[in-house]
């Protein structure tokens, strides 16, 4: 396997080394030409998840993906471009912004700014969570959100999402076949079809199911037809719809714990990347959640969604051994450019609800089933009572939408499941409640 160069640390970022075959790692590159197609192909690989979640919340996609974009170059500079990742829609997000703006559910949503000032709330609080790491280390966040309680806390997102799914597909009988026809598409590409459109069955399953929503609504009749007058009148090049965020303090107080759900997505990732490429990525973290929250903050400013570090580019490099960093530089770049065709945005506005609903199926219990993965790595002991018991109460109040309430102060499920999972998992690990026992 290769490592650093000494040349590689000479300047703040590393000399990038030509290498066209194995494994191909964060300081070295591939042929311009191999950089260009593998870079789409994470464009490719991250676009379902980023698209799909703003289109939950109410959000311009056009402007989240630009802001993906923005944030991933504003990682890859803040970690040096040492850490191969991309930023794009992080999920956490929707449930609460859902409920801190009453979103119904189809179209724009009335309340955007309102949502934006709680995600800049939260990307503030992970920002501080950021230097506080920075300055003591990553000992703390590891003992506070152990394997058991960080697989929990993403089981419960999962969970408390799904009832979303399950309601856009329940539009009527139509809805929800072409909805479960889309389930089938993702399954059966995942599964069975051949080389690169097996790494991409998200894709597949939207274009799939749009296709057959055309057939059976426009072209038979069976349900509401496609509009396509927007799409036509749209502008290839454009500015996208920017909004500015409005600080209202209850929406602050919902949205803002979601910066720990990042911080757990963000560790988790990190420590994955550090595995496949068999380096410590450690001393690279507080850089990484200080960029994703700086990062958030900026989408937040201009009407983005909030971002994550994506586990789905993470599976591409998995799969392919290519770690290059410059690869997330020039995937970003591509992103930036669709963010400007208003005619890319109209394109994914009119998918149907219905095949959104399909994707969601699958993208939200692909989150919770996440849960077992963490799990069975880092072999969770389940015979354990304080790893049983986190857990499962994390998950009653997380697909329960347990909500909590101190005057003005809500806390929606997401929330209850993850503050609850982190308390709850030290008071029982802790020594008086050993000696109890």
């Amino acid at each position: 396997m290769s490592t650093a160069t000494g040349s590689d640390q000479q300047g703040y970022f590393p000399r990038w080394t030509l290498k066209t075959s194995g494994v191909i790692m964060p300081e070295e590159r591939l042929s311009w030409g191999q950089t260009v197609v593998s870079g789409l192909q994470h464009c490719v690989a991250m676009s379902g998840a980023t698209i799909i979640a703003p289109l939950l919340m109410g959000f311009d996609p056009n402007v989240a993906v630009l802001f993906s974009g923005v944030g991933t170059l504003i990682f890859f500079v803040i970690v040096a471009g040492r850490v191969p990742s991309y930023l794009g829609s992080s999920f956490a997000f929707i449930a609460v912004v859902i409920a801190a703006t009453g979103y119904a559910g189809q179209g724009p949503n009335p309340n955007l700014s309102v949502a934006l000032g709680g995600i800049v709330g939260a990307g503030v609080l992970y920002g501080v969570i950021a230097l506080i790491v920075m300055w003591s280390g990553v000992g703390w966040v590891e003992r506070l959100m152990p394997p058991a309680v960080t697989g929990a806390v993403v089981a419960a997102i999962g969970l408390n999402l799904a009832p979303v799914a399950v309601k856009a597909v329940s539009g009527g009988a139509f809805d929800t076949w072409v909805g479960l026809a889309t389930v089938l598409i993702i399954g059966v590409v995942a599964v069975a079809a051949p080389g690169l459109w097996r790494r991409l069955p998200i894709i597949a399953g939207a274009i799939g199911g749009y296709l057959l929503y055309l057939l059976f609504a426009n072209g038979l009749g069976f349900g509401k037809p496609i509009d396509f007058a927007q799409l036509a009148a749209a502008p290839w090049l454009g500015l996208p719809n920017f909004t500015t965020p409005t600080f209202q303090a209850d929406a602050i107080f919902l949205i803002a714990p979601v910066a720990v759900i990042l911080v757990a997505e963000n560790l988790g990732h990190i420590k994955a990347v550090g595995a496949m490429t068999g380096r410590s990525l450690d001393a690279y973290l507080g850089r990484a959640l200080f960029a994703d929250s700086l990062a958030t903050i900026v989408a937040a400013c201009g009407g983005g969604t909030g971002v994550t570090t994506y586990a789905e580019n993470i599976g591409v490099m998995a799969a392919t051994k290519v770690y290059s960093t410059l690869l997330f530089a020039f995937a970003a770049a591509v992103s930036i450019v669709l963010g400007f065709s208003p005619k890319f945005g109209a394109l994914i506005l009119s998918i149907p609800g219905a095949v959104i609903g399909g994707l969601s199926i699958v993208l939200f219990g692909l989150i919770a089933a996440m849960a077992g993965r963490i799990w069975v790595e880092n072999k969770v002991d389940f015979a354990n009572p304080a790893n049983l018991i986190t857990i499962a109460v994390a998950l009653t109040a997380g697909a329960g939408d347990l909500t909590l309430k101190f005057g003005a102060f809500t806390i929606g499920g997401i929330g209850t499941a993850t503050f609850g999972a982190i308390i709850l998992y030290q008071i029982l690990t802790s020594p008086l409640a050993r000696r109890a026992g």
